[in-house]
C-alpha cells in the first residue's frame, strides 16, 4: 500500500533522541515533591505545550500533579486517572511477551525471523535468515523505517506523517512490511543500531504468528490482566477514541492546534497503540524490573544494552527497554514514546521510585521534553 499524504499529521516515537539527556535538577540535593511541581510548571510556561501531568510512586504511595489545561475550550485540567495513548512504551509490552515465550521455549531470541515468518524478512540487503529476534527487540536489525511509506522524513523513532485519510484508516501491517522492505538495509545485522518501528511491527507479526492470537489478546492475557492493569489496554481494530477520562490531545500544524485526540492507530500498531495511565505505567514498570512478569535469565536478557549513538553514556538500549543516566548518578529503566496527540516520558530506579509525566501534545521544538525529562529526573532524584 503507498499512500500520497499531504501537510501534517501523526507520528509515533520513542524519545530516543532527548530521553539520555543528563539534566541538572534541585532533586538531587534532596529536594521533594515542590521541586517536581516546579519542574512541572515549567514544561507549560509560555504555552508550548497545553498541559502536563505527572504521576509518582515511591514506597507504596502514589501522587500526581498537573499544570495547564487537558482541555483548552474548556479550560479545565488533566482529569484523575487520566487515559492517554503512550506511543512507544508499547514496544516494552511487547519485548515483554517476546521474551516471556523465550522462557516457555516457543521462540529462540538468536534464531533468524526465517524461521517464524517464512518468506517476510527479505529485501535489499535484508536476510531474514541473518536477522534474529533479538535484533528486532533491540533495534540492531539495520531494517528500514516504515514510516518512509507514509512519506514521512523521521527522526528517531518517528512512525509516520499521516494524511487526514490515513488518520482513520485501518492498514495492512503485513502489507506496510512488504512495502518498507523494498528499501535496502542500513547496516548489517549487528553492526550497528537504528531506531526502526519496522523492528517491532514484525515482532508482532512473529507473536501472533506463534500463539495464534492476535497481539492485544496476548498483552492482555499475559501482562494487563495478572497486574490488574484496569486503566491499560490495546485498542481493538478500528477504534478511534480513547475509553474512559483523557485529556485532550493537540496537534499543532502551521501555529495551529488542533484536537487530535481521536485516531485510528492500527499504523502505530505493535510499535505505539496502546492506552494507559500513569499510574499503571508506573505499575507495569515496576513490576517488570521487580521480576514479576519475567524469569531472571529473560530480564537479565532485556537489561542487555547496547548504546545508542550519539546519547555517550547517558543512555543505552536494551530488549524493548532503555537505561538512562540521572543526575544524581542513579540509573531510571523504561522506554518513552510519543504518538500525535500526546508525549510520555518516565523510568523506574532500584530503589523503588516510579515516575511517568505526559504532556498533551507532542511539543513542535526540543525545548518542552527537555523540561519533561527535568520532571522526569527531579521526581526520581527526590528524597520524599
Amino acid at each position: 500500500m503507498r499512500v500520497k499524504v499531504g501537510r501534517g499529521m501523526a507520528m509515533v516515537a520513542a524519545g530516543v533522541s532527548a530521553a539520555g539527556l543528563v539534566v541538572g535538577c534541585a532533586a538531587g540535593d534532596g529536594a521533594g515533591r515542590g521541586a517536581v511541581v516546579e519542574a512541572l510548571n515549567r514544561v507549560v510556561a509560555g504555552g508550548a505545550v497545553p498541559g502536563a501531568q505527572v504521576v509518582v510512586g515511591a514506597g507504596g504511595s502514589v501522587w500526581s500533579a498537573q499544570a495547564g489545561v487537558g482541555d483548552i475550550e474548556r479550560g479545565t485540567p488533566f482529569p484523575e486517572g487520566a487515559r492517554v495513548r503512550i506511543g512507544s512504551n508499547t514496544k516494552t509490552f511487547v519485548a515483554t511477551v517476546m521474551l516471556q515465550l523465550a522462557g516457555e521455549g516457543a521462540v529462540e531470541l538468536d534464531a533468524g525471523v526465517e524461521r517464524y515468518l517464512p518468506g517476510v524478512v527479505w529485501g535489499p540487503g535484508i536476510d531474514g535468515d541473518r536477522i534474529t529476534v533479538r535484533n528486532l527487540l533491540q533495534h540492531t536489525s539495520g531494517l528500514p523505517e516504515y514510516a518512509a511509506e507514509f512519506g514521512a522524513t523521521p527522526g528517531p523513532g518517528q512512525i509516520a506523517v499521516q494524511s487526514a485519510e490515513l488518520r482513520w484508516m485501518t492498514v495492512d501491517m503485513a502489507e506496510v512490511v512488504r512495502q518498507a522492505l523494498t528499501a535496502p538495509a542500513e547496516f548489517e545485522p549487528g553492526a550497528g543500531w537504528a531506531y526502526s518501528n519496522t523492528n517491532y511491527a514484525i515482532a508482532g507479526m512473529v507473536i501472533e504468528k506463534i500463539t495464534g492470537n492476535s497481539l492485544g489478546a496476548e498483552i492482555t492475557r499475559r501482562i494487563i490482566e495478572p497486574l490488574g492493569l484496569r486503566d491499560t489496554y490495546y485498542p481493538d481494530p478500528g477504534e478511534t477514541g480513547i475509553r474512559g477520562p483523557h485529556p485532550v490531545g493537540y496537534l499543532e500544524t502551521d501555529g495551529v492546534r488542533v484536537d487530535y485526540t481521536e485516531q485510528n492507530v492500527s499504523v502505530a500498531g505493535a510499535a505505539g497503540a496502546m492506552v494507559s495511565t500513569g499510574a499503571d505505567l508506573n505499575r507495569f514498570f515496576t513490576a517488570l524490573l521487580n521480576g514479576e512478569l519475567l524469569a531472571p535469565a529473560q530480564l537479565a536478557e532485556m537489561k542487555q544494552t547496547v548504546p545508542v549513538p550519539g546519547a555517550g553514556e547517558s543512555l543505552d538500549y536494551g530488549l524493548g527497554l532503555m537505561r538512562s543516566s540521572l543526575s544524581c548518578g542513579k540509573d531510571s529503566w523504561g522506554h518513552g514514546g510519543d504518538i500525535d496527540g500526546f508525549e510520555v516520558r518516565g523510568g523506574v530506579t532500584d530503589d523503588g521510585r516510579a515516575v511517568t509525566v505526559t504532556i498533551n501534545q507532542v511539543p513542535t521544538t526540543a525545548e518542552p521534553t527537555t523540561r519533561v525529562l527535568e520532571v522526569v529526573d527531579a521526581a526520581l532524584c527526590a528524597t520524599d
